[in-house]
């Protein structure tokens, strides 16, 4: 078994539109995100290297210095005088560190697929993201590409 695992962190802002409490407000946080993905062996590219750890990490990166919205938040996603470039539309009803985590399983899915498309590999895939010192949330997922 091989495992590939990076560590990458970003700075983004979110809030949660109908909670109760402060987090309904803009706010920021210094995310920091762990990606641990595995399987029985690695296909190589041409430079005999499985996955660019930096791809990987993009990931998390292409969130950095952004607004992150529920995808259904018209406040952000059409606001007149917001940059689009500024903010990522989340699936689900607001940015959650759930939904987050998931949003960033998709992008290491999509990393792998446009690498090595129709494998026919298991691949295991360990996501970790710590929204604040305290709070992390983990996802882990079995999927073949």
């Amino acid at each position: 078994m091989e495992t590939i695992r990076v560590h990458s962190d970003f700075h983004a802002a979110h809030r949660q539109i109908g909670y109760v409490g402060k987090c309904r407000h803009v706010h920021g946080h210094t995310w920091r995100g762990t990606i641990s993905l595995s399987t029985e062996k690695f296909p190589r590219n041409h430079l005999d290297m499985a996955i660019d750890f930096g791809d990987l990490k993009q990931v998390f990166r292409r969130m950095d210095h952004k607004m992150l919205v529920g995808e259904a938040d018209r406040e952000f996603v059409t606001a007149q005088g917001v940059d689009p470039e500024g903010v990522v539309a989340i699936p689900g009803s607001n940015p959650s560190v759930e939904n987050i985590a998931y949003y960033c399983l998709e992008g290491v899915r999509k990393v792998i697929e446009n690498q090595y498309p129709g494998r026919g590999l298991k691949y295991h895939l360990e996501l970790t993201l710590q929204e604040t010192e305290n709070n992390i949330f983990v996802v882990e997922t079995d999927f073949v590409i």
